[in-house]
């Protein structure tokens, strides 16, 4: 589990027991009325164990712990790739640091609200890679070989909406070029 989400639960339960306690102390410890003072207590607990929850941000990825996105297929001629999808800021922002390796017809798609200009660079990531910048029917703008762990900006040469990143050399090898397409169901959106 999650450092974060442990850390939230142990302040939970904390929290949950300060409830009831202090529920029992505020209305004294009548005989009669002490089962209906801790269930209220219990109550307002849960309720507030509830909100708190749904309020919290989804958990991260560990610092320095590659993520696991959902996936969709896409097909460059007779090849498919796996290509997780990176649909919010901090999934683009993270993309494929940290990984030791990648599947030889795996990589990342970033997705972007709308098509402007995009740099990436490679802060954090351990394995070289070859990105495609895609307009928004998946025809390849402009490709870029990247170096490991470095801070050098690789940038689409117009405006677009997707960056396909996959293992150095992977687009060349199959002959994938400025103007080629790369089909799938997120470019038919």
């Amino acid at each position: 589990m999650n450092i974060r989400w442990e850390a939230l639960l142990q302040h939970v339960a904390l929290f949950a027991i300060l409830v009831i306690v202090s529920t029992v102390v505020y209305h004294g410890l009548r005989r009669e009325n002490v089962k209906e003072i801790i269930l209220s207590g219990l109550a307002r607990a849960l309720f507030f164990i509830a909100v708190s929850l749904l309020l919290s941000p989804a958990p991260a990825p560990a610092q320095g712990q590659p993520q696991d996105l959902a996936a969709t297929t896409l097909h460059v001629g007779m090849h498919n790739i796996r290509a997780q999808l990176a649909l919010t800021p901090q999934q683009r922002q993270i993309g494929l640091m940290f990984r030791q390796s990648m599947p030889n017809h795996e990589g990342m798609l970033f997705v972007f609200e709308d098509s402007s200009p995009q740099c990436f660079w490679m802060r954090n990531t351990l394995i070289p890679l070859s990105i495609a910048f895609l307009a928004d029917d998946g025809t390849v703008v402009n490709l870029a070989d990247m170096k490991p762990q470095s801070d050098e900006s690789h940038c689409s040469a117009k405006p677009v909406r997707y960056a396909l990143e996959m293992n150095q050399g992977w687009f060349a090898k199959r002959g994938v070029k400025p103007g080629s397409r790369i089909a799938g169901e997120v470019f038919a959106r």
